[in-house]
């Protein structure tokens, strides 16, 4: 069961934690198949750029190309992200970290994965399942937002870029203090250069992740 909540979570991708902030500049968006090649070089100067499925000069539901490759960026970043939580997740609980207080209010605690992280998801209560799908949800439909200030990945904006957490009439009710991505601004005095030196590691680092998650799934 947690093997599949696991393929759940990078299929459907729950969020991309990296919202748009007043001089937060992103790696430029790669447009076209050219931007996509130039990038790869950047990434894996070994590998390169490597498509053999050609998904790079596709057009996904009648759209333009420019718009399929940020869809396509916009997905390989999230399921990246994702499957870094859910690595490091593993290890985690696969050596018996966890939090010493409850975890509801019922007083039960937090239980022991015994060497086994994927059957915890069937320990959980489905009131605490139903909070996480709602929190995914959630998180999905305001990463799909397009507004002035933010525009969506697939009409010319960064993939990747999560929308601020705005409060009032068009944005949420109460008031947020945090944001998904850097919530103590502690990068807004990082150079250009170095924001794109982490992008680029972020990009790598996810894609790594995915073959780890997934190879511990089926060495399981």
């Amino acid at each position: 069961m947690m093997k599949l909540a696991i393929l759940a979570a990078l299929a459907g991708s729950a969020a991309a934690f990296a919202p748009a902030q007043t001089g937060r500049v992103s790696t430029a968006v790669s447009e076209t198949k050219a931007d996509l090649e130039v990038l790869a070089k950047k990434l894996n100067p070994v590998v390169g750029f490597y498509d053999p499925l050609n998904l790079a000069e596709a057009e996904f539901w009648g759209t333009s190309n420019e718009a399929t490759i940020g869809f396509l960026r916009h997905s390989e970043i999230k399921h990246g992200r994702i499957a870094m939580f859910a690595f490091v997740g593993y290890i985690v609980h696969a050596n018996g970290i966890k939090f010493p207080w409850a975890m509801q209010m019922d007083g039960t605690p937090f239980p022991d994965a015994n060497g086994n992280p994927p059957a915890l998801w069937d320990t959980v209560s489905d009131d605490a399942k139903w909070q996480i799908f709602g929190l995914i949800a959630f998180l999905e439909f305001w990463s799909e937002l397009s507004t002035p200030n933010h525009k969506h990945y697939m009409a010319g904006g960064k993939p990747g870029d999560f929308p601020d957490f705005i409060s009032g009439p068009e944005g949420i009710p109460h008031p947020v203090p945090f944001n998904l991505y850097d919530p103590f601004k502690l990068s807004k005095n990082m150079s250009e250069e170095k924001k794109e030196s982490r992008l680029r590691a972020e990009l790598n680092n996810g894609r790594a992740a995915m073959f780890g998650i997934l190879g511990l799934m089926v060495h399981e």
